[in-house]
């Protein structure tokens, strides 16, 4: 995982020398971005998110302090506080990009001290942005648990509980001389560091961590001895920041709670919610994703446009700048899938027999919301054409993100329908449903960074031919590893007909939640008219009506 092509030198903050990091043009044009390590990481995590983002932007990854190929403070008490951090940051902004704002990626410990950064008018001037992963303000942090405290309800205290025995990490490294003989006495500390994000996040990467692992880990203890017991006893009450801040949530992390950041638009008004169902190594597990996400971020803040989601919610802070293609989607229940993506802002692919209504449907993607949709015309039935279809979308756009293949439905009489019909509806239903999980589903496993699959079965005898094909593919797909979930999404067989965009919330529930099948019943007679009842009442008592 090194940092190829990458161009080093050393910068000088106080008595430590960091060790910087360049890619991509610095010609002054483009702008830069900043990211930061956590604890014990150096910059190198960072290697496969900074090659992403180098095709666009100035990228500057630097070591902190004690870590890595940078210097460590003597003596190492009071080395390491917030302050000081905030020096090294302020050092490595002018050199990098002097007189410029910088756009700061902080992940674990980077996102804790950039946090601080932003909130303090010092540093925050040298700031344009920040998108902060698994890693909160430690004053955020403490003044959640005071209040999670102070005013006890059993569903706060419970959540305060619950954050509390995962941070027992935080009490450890307080324990003097300890955690320093563990970290640099420990054989064979960087393979069984490895053997660990293989286990718990299913990742494998080439060279990380790096040999300096152990003296990393000793050192940085100092994070939490130098800056916790502090932020402990007086959280400040004014870490308020006006910059647009983008905050990914890891779902999965170990160490932190999503409900810590319940409330965070308090201290950044301007605070844009990603989440992905992920653990903690984010730029490890996600890098095409959190690349894609810093990317269009940096571009929206550079343009001036608040970078907010269209429709603030699960799907918007799931679904934003994801891929997503919809086989079906002329008409139906594709055709609403792909439109209830678009409005989350996911780009999104309409794939369609008919190239006509492909086309009018990624028009209509367009005006909901979807950053930028495409139609592709394809007979599902063509395995050879839906493989040349895969390679075209892995080139133009990238490995899919979701995959919905919406399946037409087959006849219900075996016993009625002619031999031919039966046929044609097995080759665009059962065997469409094949040909497309294996091209895009190929693809998903290769790249290794997650993915969903979804089969939206039609009415009749094919809905179990397609939950058979779903349960092959969750099979397959658990033993290679990637995490990558299958769903299949099954109309309930009554005689009263199923609106698409019911089937279409059902189909992003089932991402949303990782259900292996969902089957949708009908609106209950009324429901809808009730709904348009209770609309119209809350536009009448709108403050703006």
């Amino acid at each position: 995982m090194a940092l190829k092509g990458a161009r080093e030198r050393m910068v000088r903050s106080g008595k430590v020398d960091l060790c910087v990091a360049e890619l991509g043009p610095a010609d002054g044009e483009r702008p830069t971005i900043v990211l930061l390590h956590g604890y014990p990481d150096t910059k190198e995590i960072w290697s496969e998110v900074a090659a992403r983002l180098a095709e666009r932007f100035h990228v500057v990854v630097y070591d902190v302090r004690g870590h890595g190929g940078s210097t460590a403070p003597r003596p190492p008490r009071g080395g390491y506080t917030l302050e000081r951090l905030g020096d090294d940051f302020l050092a490595v902004a002018e050199a990098v990009s002097p007189g410029r704002p910088v756009h700061l990626v902080g992940h674990d410990w980077g996102s804790v001290q950039s946090w601080d950064f932003v909130t303090r008018p010092r540093t925050a001037s040298r700031i344009a942005s920040l998108t902060s992963i698994s890693g909160p303000s430690l004053d955020h942090f403490f003044l959640w648990i005071r209040r999670g405290l102070t005013r006890p309800a059993p569903r706060r205290t419970v959540r305060v509980l619950g954050q509390a025995a995962r941070s027992w990490y935080m009490a450890a490294l307080h324990v003097p001389v300890v955690p320093e003989l563990l970290w640099r006495g420990t054989p064979a500390l960087t393979r069984t560091w490895r053997a660990m994000l293989k286990k718990f996040e299913g990742v494998e990467p080439e060279g990380y961590p790096t040999a300096s692992l152990g003296t990393d880990g000793a050192r940085g203890a100092w994070l939490y001895r130098d800056n916790v017991p502090s932020s402990l006893r007086t959280p400040r009450v004014d870490a308020y920041t006006d910059l647009p801040v983008q905050l990914v949530v890891a779902l999965r992390d170990p160490f932190l709670s999503p409900a810590l950041y319940d409330g965070l638009e308090r201290w950044a008004p301007k605070l844009v919610r990603r989440t992905l169902p992920v653990g903690h190594a984010v730029p490890l597990t996600r890098p095409d994703q959190l690349a894609r996400w810093v990317d269009g971020f940096v571009t929206d803040v550079e343009a001036g446009r608040t970078p907010t989601p269209r429709r603030p919610g699960p799907a918007a802070e799931r679904f934003a700048g994801q891929l997503v293609l919809v086989t079906g989607a002329g008409g139906g229940a594709g055709r609403a899938t792909a439109l209830a993506f678009a409005q989350a802002g996911a780009r999104v692919v309409c794939v369609d027999a008919d190239g006509e209504d492909a086309a009018a449907t990624a028009a209509a993607a367009r005006a909901a919301g979807a950053p930028s949709a495409w139609s592709e015309t394809l007979d599902v039935a063509d395995a050879d054409a839906v493989g040349r279809l895969a390679e075209r979308v892995r080139a133009g756009h990238g490995v899919v993100d979701v995959l919905v293949h919406s399946s037409a439905a087959l006849p219900g009489s075996l016993l009625d329908t002619p031999p031919g019909m039966w046929e044609r509806a097995l080759g665009a239903g059962i065997g469409g449903a094949v040909h497309v999980a294996r091209a895009f589903a190929r693809h998903m496993v290769d790249r290794a960074q997650g993915g969903h699959v979804v089969q939206l079965a039609g009415v009749g005898a094919g809905a179990a031919g397609t939950a058979a094909v779903s349960e092959a593919l969750r099979t397959e797909v658990a033993v290679r590893g990637g995490g990558i979930g299958v769903s299949t999404v099954l109309p309930a067989r009554t005689g009263r007909r199923i609106p698409p965009e019911r089937l279409a919330a059902a189909v992003l529930d089932a991402v949303l939640q990782g259900r292996p099948e969902v089957e949708v019943a009908p609106e209950p007679p009324g429901a809808r008219v009730l709904a348009r009842v209770v609309r119209r009442v809350r536009q009448d008592r709108s403050p703006s009506a």
